[in-house]
């Protein structure tokens, strides 16, 4: 089954919501954003969750012992480095980590773009050091949950190309009403939606996460269907 992310976690209402409606992990971003959560804040929600439910805590550009001693202190399971942490340095990250899953998010933009290519082969490279890519579409002010795809056709062969060294999630703009054309695509091993399960920001709509989660298990039937 596809992997369901639901991420900027802020209150343990929505917690509870995201949970019951089928979210194999939630998000908690550290980083600054006007989703962003105080450490204790989510270590007393994520005390109140199920042990099943993955806990990813969101960080862009902090230092793998910060990082390490955030993940301590909120009980996460895994973390998601959001920013333009160095493939060379994931191994510290890993080693500081221990178990916990580590995604490392590329922003498609900046991939598109070309003229490089050397970045994504490192991080191509970095076997053993995490866990799955994360593809988003990120804007120069904004790190994540901009409620905007990236160009999907252009971006498959960007997306074919890592999933065949890592597992890949598919983020950026991801809505009930798009997200089964997003699995159809790219055959993703997870998805992950900020914006597109919000009644506003920060704040979880119960009817838009039971509509995203549907969308994605009716979009896996077709598949195994077809």
């Amino acid at each position: 089954m596809t992997w369901i992310k639901i991420c900027a976690t802020t209150n343990l209402g929505d917690a509870q919501v995201s949970v019951a409606t089928g979210a194999d992990a939630l998000g908690f971003i550290f980083a600054p954003s006007t989703r962003r959560i105080e450490v204790g804040t989510a270590a007393e929600i994520i005390m109140a969750l199920p042990a099943m439910t993955e806990k990813i805590g969101v960080f862009v550009n902090e230092s793998p012992e910060r990082v390490a001693v955030i993940a301590a202190q909120a009980g996460l399971t895994g973390v998601q480095l959001q920013g333009d942490e160095p493939a060379a340095q994931l191994a510290e990250y890993r080693r500081l980590l221990g178990g916990r899953k580590v995604i490392k998010t590329l922003q498609a933009r900046e991939l598109l773009a070309g003229g490089d290519d050397r970045k994504l082969q490192a991080y191509l490279e970095a076997r053993g050091t995490i866990n799955a890519i994360l593809l988003d579409s990120a804007r120069p002010d904004q790190r994540g949950g901009t409620g905007l795809p990236f160009d999907w056709e252009a971006a498959l062969p960007i997306v074919q190309r890592i999933k065949v060294v890592f597992p890949v999630i598919v983020a950026g703009g991801l809505t009930a009403g798009n997200v089964a054309q997003a699995i159809q695509l790219f055959k993703p091993w997870g998805v992950d939606v900020v914006s597109g399960v919000e009644r506003e920001t920060g704040k979880k709509d119960e009817a838009k996460l039971r509509g995203f989660v549907e969308a994605v298990r009716q979009a896996e039937s077709v598949g195994k269907s077809n």
